[in-house]
């Protein structure tokens, strides 16, 4: 199985969240899903969550990474702060603290591992049928790619 991947730097400007969905939105457009896709929606708002995190809660440098294996598209966003993604409870009238909520209700499985000095956190949406661009029946992932740490409600 052929799986396409692509990359993006991000510094740690908040500005770069903005970069990052624009870099996104072109490559989604380019593996043939469409931007008034609900897929493309919810992976442009899962990458915007996860750009977001990275940048204003490790004040480091990441790499956003997209994969496209066939029936799923995966997300990642490694960064250099070893300190694991937690989870806030916000309040009603807080702006921040939804990010890791709007991740996990988007997504169909995320998680994090611990990456060299740092880490990354995944996320993976599966593709519907009916949604534009091909869906095989792919296996998801070969032996390649290592185990995951997946959180739950509980971590």
């Amino acid at each position: 199985m052929q799986v396409l991947q692509v990359q993006m730097e991000v510094g740690v400007d908040p500005s770069e969240v903005g970069r990052a969905r624009r870099w996104a939105r072109s490559r989604l457009a380019g593996c043939g899903i469409g931007l008034d896709d609900s897929l493309a929606e919810a992976l442009i708002l899962v990458i915007s969550e996860l750009v977001t995190n990275a940048v204003v809660h490790t004040g480091c440098p990441a790499v956003l990474r997209m994969f496209f294996p066939g029936g799923t598209v995966r997300v990642e966003v490694a960064d250099f702060s070893a300190r694991p993604p937690r989870r806030r409870c916000a309040g009603g009238d807080e702006t921040g603290g939804r990010g890791l909520e709007l991740v996990d209700g988007l997504a169909d499985r995320w998680g994090w591992q611990p990456e060299g000095a740092g880490k990354r956190i995944w996320c993976e949406i599966d593709r519907r049928p009916g949604a534009s661009g091909p869906a095989p029946a792919l296996p998801l992932w070969g032996s390649a790619f290592e185990p995951h740490r997946v959180l739950t409600n509980g971590a």
